[in-house]
Parts: structure tokens; sequence; C-alpha cells
């Protein structure tokens, strides 16, 4: 048996380093924490793929369970938006934006804990020596994240997102909708880019809780996301929806009422509160499932969050992917009802969502996972240099056209920054 290895206060700068040759040289895929101690938690590497699950549409629910919980290993998957049309009776004849997602697991999975700087290498005990003790990611440099960028295109342009808003606007006052997700996508070519110095530069300049770079083909999915889909840690049950959100220049304790105090973003966040406590009840035990910390916020992007935690406890008959399985996709990037939302989505927006409002899943064991909601991320082709990325609004009967799309903007600034360096 395999003995995990471990060395105590590694360095943040020496992970950093570690990972990125891990990722370049080794084609690895990651899903990192917070870079800052007093916010982050675990990061995860997975090395040389030794097993791998695709998830094309209509995939059975058992046959990934079989794969995730009847072979060994901790399993990382990218599972897109997509996945989750069969479920809701959604059909969809737009092009596909991605390759199918995957599961899979690895040779080797590095474990960094960013508040003791403790690094466990599991799995292969030979590889992970040899990577450790002979590789020469000690003496690797970064490598400048420097992009050219041509036009960029959008999906929807102003005034198609705020005729998007109105039409939504429309279907809620007719009653097929609460609220609603509308997204545009933004389509460039990168040339001269590196993605992953962008990826690495992007999560010590704009540090976020779930980070993730993930191989799909010759694609790469650079995610930046701030927000907790579904976590279960020995069956305790936490998902964090987040809605509301406040741009600003420079940050005030005193803004945060400017969020929670406004009745139009309380209640997108109320809306979907609801819907991740029914979406999560069915897998939980009953009476276990309650919200605390209601209208909390935190600051990321230069943008003031609101979030709440939205807790129950896994029913022991059902594991962490029947969870997953059945509340997916995310209500926070659907909108309630759900499958009116969906409909409305499928019917509103031009584009496949591809992986964007899709999640980043890594699961440890029938009850423990963690999972992100993949929003404030960009997929680049390694071969046409295609970047794209999307950003979205809540739109609730309240909302008002041009404030949404300018939100849109405020969420993807960081991409907009980078393909105009």
């Amino acid at each position: 048996m395999n003995t995990p290895v471990r060395i105590s206060h590694v360095s943040h700068e020496d992970f950093v380093r570690f990972a990125a040759w891990l990722v370049r040289e080794r084609q690895a895929d990651a899903f990192l924490s917070h870079p800052e101690p007093k916010h982050g938690e675990t990061c995860w590497v997975g090395v040389d793929v030794c097993a791998e699950c695709p998830l094309p549409q209509g995939t059975p629910r058992e046959s990934v369970s079989a794969f995730l919980f009847d072979t060994p290993g901790t399993a990382l998957g990218c599972v897109p938006y997509e996945f989750g049309l069969p479920q809701w009776d959604i059909k969809s004849t737009k092009p596909q934006a991605a390759p199918d997602g995957c599961f899979r697991k690895y040779r080797l999975l590095v474990v960094y804990d960013c508040v003791t700087g403790e690094l466990c290498a599991e799995g292969d005990e030979i590889l992970a020596r040899e990577l450790l003790e002979k590789g020469d990611w000690r003496h690797a440099s970064p490598s400048d994240a420097v992009c050219c960028a041509k036009d960029l295109e959008a999906s929807m342009d102003a005034t198609a997102y705020e005729n998007g808003v109105r039409e939504t606007l429309e279907r809620i006052k007719a009653g097929q909708v609460y609220q609603l997700c509308l997204s545009s996508a933004y389509e460039t070519v990168l040339d001269a880019c590196d993605p992953v110095s962008l990826f690495f530069a992007l999560w010590q300049e704009c540090p976020a809780q779930y980070y993730a770079y993930f191989h799909l083909g010759e694609e790469r999915v650079i995610s930046s996301s701030p927000e907790r889909f579904l976590s279960v840690r020995d069956g305790n049950v936490l998902s964090q929806p987040i809605k509301g959100t406040l741009a600003f220049e420079e940050y005030s304790p005193e803004l945060d009422r400017l969020v929670t105090d406004s009745p139009k973003e309380s209640a997108e966040l109320s809306m979907i509160v609801d819907l991740i406590r029914n979406d999560i009840s069915a897998n939980c035990e009953y009476g276990s499932v309650q919200v605390d910390g209601h209208k909390s916020t935190f600051v990321v992007d230069s943008l003031i969050q609101m979030y709440s935690n939205v807790r129950g406890r896994l029913r022991p008959d059902r594991s962490c992917w029947d969870l997953f399985y059945d509340a997916f996709p995310g209500g926070s990037v659907t909108g309630c009802p759900k499958r009116s939302a969906m409909h409305c989505i499928e019917e509103l927006e031009p584009h496949s969502r591809g992986v964007y409002c899709g999640s980043m899943v890594l699961i440890r064991d029938k009850k423990t996972m963690e999972s992100s909601i993949i929003i404030r991320t960009a997929l680049y082709n390694t071969q046409s240099n295609r970047f794209v990325f999307h950003a979205g609004s809540g739109i609730v009967v309240a909302s008002e056209p041009e404030a949404e799309h300018q939100e849109t903007l405020a969420k993807a600034e960081k991409f907009f920054q980078v393909v105009q360096e």
C-alpha cells in the first residue's frame, strides 16, 4: 500500500511554483482555494490521469456513481451546464460550446493546506518522491502572462442584452418565471498567451475561493469562481448561493448596507435560497435543512457579493453524487422555478453555455465533496487560440435593463482586462 508523502511548512511561493510546474509539464488538473491563509482552505492538483468517466448528456447517474465510488481514489471533474438539461427535460439545438465534461482519477493527488502549509502527495509514492525530490520545479520561473487580443465579439451586445432583460420582465409579469439568470458570451482570439501563466497570475492577483484549471481536449478551463455550489463534509451539507452584487472603486464597510438593504437584491437572494433548500431536501435528513447567515457579504473582484448558508445533513442512504445530480445545475445560475427558467434561458440566450454555469467537483468518498459554480470563467483553445468567457445577472421584477447589463460588465472585468492588455 502506498504511503502518502508529507512535507510540512511548504511556503505559498513554493507551492505555486510546484503546482504551476505540474500543470505545465505534467498536464495536471488543479482545483485551488483562496491563496491567502486567512481565507484559504485546501488546494488539490491531480497528476497523471489513470481513469476517466466521460459525461455526455444523458449519462446515467448509476454509471457515474460506480466510477466515483467503486474505483479507488479521489475524483476531480468538470460538469458542463448542458449535462443537466435532460434531467429537466430541456432540449437544445445550439452548437455545443465545449467538449463533454468528465470525472478523472489520478496516479497522484497533491493536497496543499493553505493554512498550515502542509503538502501531502497521495497515491503513487514513487512518483511523488520523484516529482518532489528530483523534479526541476524549484528552478522553474513563471512565464509572462501577456496576451494579445483580436476583435472581441459579444453574443449579446448592450442593446440585445437589455432587450433580453425586457423580455424576461414580460415573462416574469406573465408568471412564467420569478427570477432568471441571463448571460452573454464574449469571444476573441488571444495570441502569445500562455494559459498556465494566465491562470496562476489571476489566482494571485484576483484571488477567489474556487480557482480551477482543467484540461478538456484542446480546451483549457480557467475558472476563478467565488461561489460554492455544494460542499459535503462527513455528511454535513453546505450550499452558499450568491445573489446581490455591488461594484465599487474603493471599499468601505458602509457599502455593504447598500446591498443588504436593497429590496431588489434581497428578493434575488431569498428566491434562490428557497430554491436551494428545495433542491437539497430530497437527499437530506428530514428537518435538517436550515438557513443561517442570511444576507452575509464578502468582497471579490471589486464587487460586494451577498450570500446565505443553506445547510443540511445527508441521508444515510444517499451519496454526495446523488445530492449533486438532483440539484444540478445550481439554482443561482438558472433562476426559479428551475425548469421554467432553464426553458427561458434556452430561448433567450443565443449561445450555448458549455462549462459556464456548470460545476467543478472534487469527490473523496460518498460523504465528502467540494464543488463550485463555474462563473468568472474562461475557456481557451490551445489550437485556435479562441478565448471565450461569459457574464450574467439575475433578473427580477424590479430589474432595470441598463443596470443589469452594467452588472455583467463588472463581473467580467478581470477578463476584459486580460484581452485589453
